[in-house]
C-alpha cells in the first residue's frame, strides 16, 4: 500500500468517538515490538512508524474501524502488547495501529475451556481460571505477564508448557476464534476446527482476532528448578532424558550453556558457577521427589528449587519462565547488546552435539525441549555472538547443511521466518477477508509478490518499506 493514497482525515472523521492518538512520540512507541533483538531487523525497521493509533473498546468499534479503513484506504496493523520479535506488529506501510488492549474481558470459563477477548493479558486470564476452577492455559510465552491472548495466537507458536502440549498449530490447542474481516461491510466470523489455522500465526494479515476460546488444564503451584551440569552436552542429554519420563510432570525444560546462566541470570548468580551449564525446569510439586532422584542418577547438581527457597529469595527472584524462551535472549541483550539469536530445531542429540562442536562459544547453546508432532525434540534458541550479517547467514547455512531446521527470526515476513513457502489456506482466506489488502501490509509475500522465488536465496523487501521524511 502507498501511504500517499491513504485518506487519514476521512478515516479519522469516520471513527467518531473511538479513541485516536496522533502524538508522534506515542504513535512511534506503539509502532514498536521487540524487532531490535535482530540487528538485521533493527537496520531495516528502525524508522517504521504509523500515523495514528486507534484503540477500540469493543468488537463493534473494531468493526467500525475496519469499515472506515476499507473506505478510506488506510493500512491497519493490529497490536496486542507488542511483545513479538519479528516486526509482526510494526506498520510497514504506515496508516493506523489497531490497539486491541481495551478488549480485555474474560467472557466465560469452566473446568475445560475459557473464552476471552483478544486484549486479555495471559497472566490475568489464568488468574481468573485458577480462581474459578483451579485450571490454567496449557502453555504460554515467557512474556506471560504482559502478552495478550490475541497477540499470542496471531504471532506466537508455543512456549512454557509445550513439553506437554506442543504448539498453537497442533489440533485442539485453540478451540475457536472470533475474527473480523476488513471489507466495506466487515463480517464477524466464528472459526472452528481446521478453519482456525487460516488465521493462527498469520500476524493479523487476513483478519482481526477479537476473541479466542482456549482449552484449559489443571493448575499447579509449579516449582522452579535449576539443575547444574559440567558441560552443555550433559545438560541437553539430561533435558532429553527427563522429557521422556512420562511420570515426571514438568512444564518447562531448558538446557542453557555456560557461561550464560551465571552471567545473565544475575539474581540467581549466587547459585551458579560460571563454568556450569544449567537446565531450567518447572515441576509439579508431586514430581519433586522423583525429579530429585532422577537428577542424582544422571549426576546433575540441584542448584535451586523454589519450594525450599527462603522467603526473601522467592520474593526477589524472577520466575523460571523468565529465564527461558526469548527471555534468555532479552536478559543477554541487557548485558551485551551486540548478541542476537536464532530459532532452530535439531533432529537428534548427535546433530546438536555436532553444531555445538562447530561453533563453540560463538553460538552458546540454548534449547527448549518441546513436543512436536508427538516427538520430544530439541527446539533451539541459540545465542549468536554477532559479527556481521554475512556471518549470520553463514551460520544459518551451516545449520541447514547439517539437517537442522531454521525459523529465521531476522525476517519480518510470514514465509521467510518459517518454512520458506506460502500457506495456501492463509492466502485464500486473505482474498476472502481482506480483498483490498488493508491488513498488515508487507508481511505476506504470497499476497504482495506471488511470483517470488523462495529458492533463489534472496531476502524479500516490501516496496512500501521506505523511510518517512521527518520520522523520528
Amino acid at each position: 500500500m502507498d501511504r500517499a493514497s491513504m485518506d487519514l482525515g476521512g478515516f479519522r472523521h469516520a471513527l467518531g468517538d473511538i479513541p485516536v492518538e496522533d502524538n508522534p512520540k506515542l504513535v512511534l512507541q506503539k509502532s514498536r515490538d521487540f524487532y531490535w533483538y535482530s540487528p538485521v531487523l533493527k537496520r531495516q525497521l528502525d524508522h517504521v512508524t504509523a500515523d495514528l493509533v486507534v484503540s477500540p473498546r469493543s468488537v463493534e468499534e473494531v468493526v467500525a474501524t475496519l469499515a472506515a479503513a476499507h473506505r478510506f484506504g488506510v493500512a491497519i496493523t493490529p497490536r496486542g502488547a507488542g511483545t513479538g520479535n519479528y516486526g509482526q506488529a510494526m506498520p510497514l506501510a504506515g496508516g493506523a495501529i489497531l490497539n486491541l488492549a481495551g478488549l480485555d474481558r474474560v467472557i466465560e470459563s469452566d473446568t475445560m475451556r475459557v473464552r476471552a477477548e483478544a486484549g486479555t493479558v495471559l497472566a490475568k486470564l489464568d488468574e481468573a481460571t485458577k480462581a474459578g476452577a483451579g485450571t490454567e492455559l496449557r502453555f504460554h510465552p515467557s512474556t506471560y505477564r504482559t502478552a495478550t491472548i490475541g497477540g499470542f495466537i496471531a504471532g506466537g507458536s508455543g512456549g512454557v508448557g509445550s513439553i506437554r502440549w506442543g504448539g498453537l498449530r497442533n489440533f485442539g490447542n485453540i478451540l475457536g476464534l472470533k475474527v473480523v474481516t476488513c471489507e466495506a461491510n466487515p463480517r464477524i466470523l466464528d472459526l472452528k476446527g481446521t478453519d482456525i489455522l487460516k488465521v493462527a500465526h498469520a500476524y493479523g494479515t487476513n483478519g482481526i482476532v477479537v476473541e479466542a476460546e482456549m482449552p484449559l488444564t489443571a493448575a499447579y503451584d509449579w516449582v522452579d528448578v535449576l539443575a547444574g551440569f559440567d558441560t552443555i552436552e550433559e545438560a541437553v542429554r539430561f533435558g532429553r532424558d527427563v522429557a521422556l519420563q512420562d511420570g515426571i510432570l514438568l512444564k518447562e525444560i531448558a538446557p542453557i550453556a555456560a557461561p550464560v546462566p551465571h552471567d545473565w541470570f544475575t539474581r540467581h548468580q549466587k547459585f551458579i558457577r560460571r563454568d556450569q551449564s544449567v537446565v531450567v525446569m518447572m515441576a509439579a510439586p508431586q514430581a519433586m521427589e522423583t525429579l530429585t532422584l532422577f537428577l542424582a542418577h544422571q549426576k546433575g547438581e540441584m542448584l535451586y528449587r523454589s519450594d525450599l527457597a527462603s522467603g526473601e529469595d522467592r520474593k526477589r527472584l524472577p520466575p523460571a519462565y523468565e529465564l527461558a524462551w526469548n527471555h534468555t535472549t532479552l536478559r543477554g541483550l541487557k548485558i551485551d547488546p551486540t548478541i542476537t539469536y536464532l530459532q532452530t530445531q535439531y533432529p537428534d542429540l548427535e546433530t546438536l552435539k555436532r553444531i555445538i562442536a562447530i561453533f563453540g562459544d560463538e553460538l552458546p547453546m540454548h534449547n527448549e525441549l518441546i513436543r512436536f508432532d508427538g516427538r520430544v525434540v530439541f527446539s533451539g534458541l541459540p545465542i549468536v555472538r554477532f559479527t556481521s550479517e554475512e556471518r549470520l547467514e553463514e551460520i544459518i547455512r551451516i545449520h541447514e547443511d547439517n539437517g537442522c531446521l531454521v525459523f529465521n527470526p531476522h525476517r519480518y515476513t510470514l514465509e521467510e521466518g518459517g518454512m520458506k513457502r506460502s500457506d495456501p489456506g492463509q492466502v485464500a482466506f486473505k482474498r476472502e477477508a481482506d480483498p483490498a489488502g488493508i491488513l498488515n501490509p508487507g508481511k505476506m509475500i504470497a499476497w504482495e509478490n506471488p511470483d517470488f522465488d523462495f529458492s533463489a536465496g534472496k531476502a524479500w523487501l516490501f516496496s512500501g518499506l521506505q523511510p518517512v521524511s521527518g520520522a523520528a
